[in-house]
């Protein structure tokens, strides 16, 4: 999964964070990279941690 949130509003308005990793929605925590980002996040490094809170297989519906 790429993903690159962008801010819209408050103290990181004008902002992007890049994260990049694989996020397979049957593992309760997935750590992902964070690759970079602009603005306040220029040059950001790390990683980005998502846990499933609710997974429905039948339906393939999940909270993430």
């Amino acid at each position: 999964m790429a993903v690159n949130y962008v801010f819209m509003e408050g103290k990181y308005n004008g902002s992007s964070l890049s994260i990049l990793g694989r996020n397979t929605g049957m593992r309760p925590v997935r750590e992902m990279a964070v690759v970079g980002g602009s603005g306040l996040f220029r040059m950001a490094r790390g990683y980005a941690v998502a846990r499933t809170h609710w997974f429905d297989a039948n339906r393939g519906d999940a909270t993430v």
